[in-house]
């Protein structure tokens, strides 16, 4: 759930790329959730040309996403489908870290994909030839030669998975199963508002996940070299078509039609991914050492490419040998032995998984490294003793009474009060006893609430 900070930044974000308009179409449906078009131009009380010339704006900057879902039709009537649109959060606040993201391409690769990136940035999808002439600066010239440079630059994008490839396709969400349509609506009599509120979420959530191509086609590009994306010569040399290969031609024309129809835009999937990795191994580096910083950061590029999803909480195993040959491939792993490898591995505390196989628990890592930073701001905001109480409750991780969190912290009643009344939005209060004369109460904190309203705001 986006907090109102959140859709408060997302659609400032929106007003600023694209102007006062598409930021209130983003805005609505930010706060309104998933909506047809005839919705979105009641609420918004705009002319349906605007509201439809900015959701292109929109779906072109991958800020939105359109569906259709299949709804019942009248009596007698067939079923229809309905197209609805719904804002990513997630992409839009992404857009605050282009900056990152150029500078991941431009350290991996070279001063030529990072340009060919930025168009990209700059235009959310492209087709490979829109990449080509917005990059040469005469095509008319017909020097293939730098035509097929860039193309083996765009190639170099999408090998490393900075680039995907658009679908095709919208997706589609068809009608629910009678039978569980009939055990939904079972349940549905005294909670029917909040069952159709996650039917709906359950329904963007499925066309997210249908939004993307397969993994087999998501990365898959045929390069024509050789092919002048103005003139569409052929380089000099090349031998005339004749009539016994004439299904060769179709497939040359095939290849060449991709780069003028296939769209690709950027996998921010990948880049939120070594972003996240490269926290986890600076966190280990400042908690731990830089050894075990070294052992993790291994682990994670030789892992890398099996992860199924973002956020993955645990990398998938690794015997020692494999974990030990991917450290002494690096410069600053070539001093570590067999046995200081085991060490790191028992510091980040790895799972020992089958025989000598071990995976590292990000999900852990990653939330020492968010409780040290809400400490930070609690002590910067509230003081040392407020500091000190939160990471009490934090580290106990259940209810803690009042004279307990006083006894240990050596601290007053008062300041405990003081804590719970400044920070009442993050700290919850529960009473032990139901008599109103009781002063014993329990203090205790929900860590992930707190995490994502700091991260948000």
């Amino acid at each position: 759930m986006v907090l109102q900070n959140g859709i408060a930044l997302a659609s400032s974000l929106i007003r600023t790329h694209f102007g006062d308009l598409v930021g209130k179409v983003c805005e609505c449906l930010l706060r309104k959730g998933t909506l047809t078009l005839p919705e979105l131009i009641r609420f918004t009380e705009l002319p349906s040309l605007q509201v439809k010339n900015c959701l292109l704006v929109l779906i072109q900057h991958n800020c939105v996403l359109d569906f259709s879902v299949e709804k019942e039709g009248g009596i007698g009537d067939q079923s229809k489908m309905v197209v609805h649109y719904t804002a990513l959060f997630d992409n839009i606040i992404h857009r605050m870290r282009f900056s990152k993201f150029l500078a991941i391409v431009t350290e991996e690769l070279d001063k030529e994909c990072k340009e060919l990136f930025e168009g990209l940035l700059q235009h959310g999808r492209l087709t490979l030839e829109q990449v080509i002439l917005r990059a040469v600066l005469h095509p008319e010239d017909g020097n293939i030669a730098v035509q097929d440079g860039i193309r083996a630059s765009f190639v170099k994008l999408v090998n490393a998975h900075y680039v995907e490839r658009c679908p095709d396709f919208k997706p589609s969400i068809p009608l629910p199963d009678p039978e569980e349509k009939k055990t939904t609506t079972a349940g549905r009599a005294p909670k029917s508002a909040k069952l159709v509120a996650q039917r709906e979420k359950t329904q963007e959530e499925e066309a997210i996940a249908m939004s993307a191509c397969s993994e087999g086609r998501r990365f898959d590009i045929t390069i024509n070299y050789g092919t002048n994306v103005k003139s569409e010569a052929r380089i000099e040399g090349t031998t005339p078509i004749l009539v016994g290969e004439k299904r060769k031609h179709e497939s040359l024309e095939s290849e060449h039609d991709s780069e003028k129809e296939d769209l690709w835009r950027v996998n921010f999937d990948e880049f939120v991914r070594r972003l996240r990795h490269k926290a986890c191994v600076t966190s280990v580096r400042s908690q731990l050492d830089d050894g075990a910083g070294t052992v993790l950061n291994a682990m994670l590029e030789a892992t890398r490419r099996s992860e199924r999803k973002v956020k993955t909480d645990e990398t998938d195993p690794l015997s020692i040998n494999t974990i030990y040959q991917e450290v002494i491939n690096r410069e600053e792993g070539r001093t570590m032995d067999l046995d200081r490898v085991r060490n790191a591995l028992v510091q980040l505390e790895c799972q020992i998984i089958k025989e000598s196989s071990y995976s590292a628990n990000l999900k852990n890592i990653i939330e020492k490294a968010q409780n040290t930073e809400v400490e930070s701001i609690v002590e910067k905001r509230y003081g040392m003793d407020a500091c000190r109480i939160y990471r009490f409750l934090s580290q106990t991780g259940h209810l803690a009474e009042t004279d307990k969190v006083v006894s240990l912290h050596h601290t007053t009643i008062a300041k405990v009060y003081t804590f719970k009344k400044s920070t009442s939005k993050i700290c919850c209060n529960k009473k032990k006893d139901k008599k109103p004369s009781s002063l014993f109460s329990c203090l205790t904190i929900p860590i992930p609430l707190l995490v994502s309203a700091y991260n948000q705001k």
